[in-house]
């Protein structure tokens, strides 16, 4: 069993309304964490709310909440509001997102990421800790934190490059990353260094039937890595090769071909997918490469309904 084992939620197709009964029991199945994510859907700090009373043994954090869509004072109050909530329990996790999310949904310039990351970061961790902060690089003046907690959370970074995993390293409680494989895994290491946390959420759908599996997780990954900044991961990590027809055929509007174009391989490293034992196996192998903390984000599909496939996937299955 793993030192840590996380759980995505709010889970797809389920009302955040609906999520007590499967939040808590979770740490009676061996979970010991709750991630939360913010794209087009639940935003990231609801549903840890509810967990934190639904689960009191829960570790939660957010993965991951931009650095864009808040003023910094603003998300520094929402993480204090969490650290409360949840003393010694919550971590937060930061990141710049991507264009999609900031310029086109939200209509906020995406200028400078590692910049705007960088200097976010720095600002929060003198707000958290109950400083008055003046900081010219976000913009922010006099700002104190009324309240502020008294373990001020971890902080965590999303990272996909070596730029970002330095940054992690260097001033950050530990980075977070996604899309990948095991063997991906020992890469990104070599970079983070062995010390920091690293989490990633782990695409997992527990079927025996592996064409299922891949039709499913050939539309999650044209949705996703041809967004510039999973292009780009994929490309250091040695994919571009093998996703060059997807993405061709993705720019000319052909989404039958880019959907066909992916190879079995690609999805077959990137989804975690067999019986629930199977998957079990292979969330540990991606702790054996180096993964402190995988988050299990449940894939619909192969019959099984989101609370039973929590129960399927957890630890204590074994």
């Amino acid at each position: 069993m793993t030192a840590r084992w996380g759980l995505t939620i709010p889970m797809t197709g389920v009302p955040l309304a609906e999520h007590r009964e499967i939040v808590a029991g979770l740490t009676d199945l061996g979970y010991t964490d709750a991630w939360s994510a913010e794209t087009n859907g639940a935003d990231a700090f609801t549903p840890l709310a509810l967990a934190s009373q639904w689960d009191p043994g829960l570790r939660l954090g957010t993965a991951i909440v931009p650095v864009y869509t808040r003023g910094p004072a603003l998300l520094a109050q929402q993480a204090a509001t969490l650290a409360g909530l949840a003393p010694g329990r919550f971590v937060l996790g930061v990141g710049t997102s991507s264009e999609t999310i900031v310029q086109r949904w939200n209509g906020i310039p995406f200028t400078e990421p590692y910049q705007r990351v960088r200097d976010t970061l720095r600002f929060l961790r003198k707000a958290l800790a109950g400083e008055k902060v003046t900081d010219e690089a976000v913009g922010v003046k006099g700002f104190k934190l009324d309240g502020a907690p008294d373990e001020p959370p971890s902080i965590v970074l999303a990272a996909l490059r070596p730029g970002m995993l330095r940054l992690a390293a260097r001033e950050a409680d530990g980075a977070i990353t996604n899309w990948l494989s095991p063997d991906d895994v020992r890469t990104v290491r070599g970079v983070l260094g062995d010390g920091p946390e690293l989490l990633a959420r782990l695409f997992v759908c527990p079927t025996d039937d592996a064409e299922e599996a891949r039709r499913i997780g050939r539309w999650m990954i044209a949705a996703y890595m041809t967004v510039p900044v999973y292009a780009a991961f994929h490309e250091w990590l040695g994919r571009g090769d093998a996703l060059k027809p997807m993405n061709d055929a993705w720019a000319a509007g052909d989404r039958k071909g880019a959907l066909a174009a992916i190879p079995d391989e690609v999805v077959d490293d990137l989804i975690v997918h067999g019986s629930p034992a199977a998957c079990r196996d292979r969330i540990r192998q991606y702790v054996d490469a180096g993964l402190t903390t995988p988050i299990v984000a449940v894939v619909p599909g192969g019959g099984l309904s989101p609370a039973e496939a929590v129960r399927a996937l957890a630890p204590s299955a074994d």
